[in-house]
């Protein structure tokens, strides 16, 4: 079997409303992904200062 025949199945199934939901998705890209990942970035951050402002800088200076 020739590859550019699969290549054309691949392509005729495009007329198909699932296939074509499903390249408007992948075309979309990962925007969630990034969205969650900005959120759990920020957390960390956050608990990062939390934790030097209310633990570590209270504690003062060590000698």
């Amino acid at each position: 079997m020739n590859p550019m025949d699969t290549q054309n199945e691949a392509h005729s199934s495009a007329n198909d409303p699932e296939a074509e939901r499903v390249d408007h998705i992948v075309r979309s890209g990962p925007a969630g992904a990034i969205a969650v990942a900005g959120i759990a970035t920020a957390i960390v951050v956050a608990l990062w200062f939390a934790f030097y402002f209310l633990v570590f800088l209270p504690r003062g200076v060590i000698h």
